[in-house]
C-alpha cells in the first residue's frame, strides 16, 4: 500500500463517522420513505395509463397530496424536532392518497408513506450521546458516587430523602 492510501483512510473514516452521527440525529429512514412514497404517487399521476383517476377541480388534490408528502419527508430531515407533526400529517395524507392519487400510487406510494410516517412517529433522539458540537463536562469520581447513591434510593410521595450520615440511636 502506498502512503497516500494510508493518509486518506482516516479522512474517509472521519467523514463516514460524521455522516453516521448526522443521519442518526434525525429520522432519516422515515423521511426517505415518506419522500419516496410521495414521489411514487407523483410518478403514477404522470403515467400514460387509461386508469388514472382525477377527482376535484382538474385533479388538484391528486397533485397536492403527494407534493405535501415529499415536503414532509424533506422537513423531517431538516427539522427533526417537529417529527410528530410531520409524522401525523404523513399518516393522514398517506390514507387520503387512496382516494385522491390513483389508489395511493397503486398501493406502493401509500404503503411507503404509511410505513415512513409510523417510523417517524416512533423515532426518538439518542439521549446517551449529545448532538455534535455540544460541550460535555467530564464527570469526576465524586459526581459518579453521588449519582449511584441517588439511583439506589427510591422515594415515595411524602417521604424525605435519607440523611447520608449515619445516625446513632443508642
Amino acid at each position: 500500500m502506498s502512503t497516500e492510501q494510508h493518509q486518506t483512510a482516516p479522512a474517509v473514516r472521519e467523514t463516514r463517522g460524521r455522516w453516521r452521527r448526522w443521519r442518526r440525529a434525525r429520522p432519516f429512514t422515515a423521511a426517505v420513505l415518506i419522500a419516496l412514497g410521495g414521489a411514487e404517487m407523483l410518478a403514477t399521476l404522470r403515467a400514460p395509463l387509461g386508469v388514472l383517476l382525477h377527482i376535484g377541480p382538474q385533479g388538484l388534490a391528486a397533485y397536492l397530496v403527494p407534493t405535501i408528502l415529499v415536503i414532509c419527508g424533506v422537513l423531517l430531515i431538516t427539522t427533526p424536532q417537529q417529527r410528530v407533526f410531520y409524522a401525523v400529517i404523513s399518516l393522514v395524507l398517506g390514507l387520503v392518497s387512496w382516494l385522491t392519487s390513483n389508489l395511493g400510487g397503486f398501493l406502493v406510494g401509500m404503503l411507503l408513506a404509511l410505513i415512513g410516517g409510523a417510523l417517524a412517529f416512533a423515532w426518538t433522539p439518542d439521549k446517551d450521546h449529545p448532538p455534535t458540537g455540544a460541550a460535555t463536562k467530564p464527570a469526576s469520581d465524586e459526581d459518579e458516587d453521588e449519582h449511584e447513591d441517588a439511583a439506589d434510593t427510591v422515594l415515595l410521595p411524602g417521604m424525605q430523602s435519607p440523611d447520608p450520615s449515619p445516625v446513632d440511636r443508642g
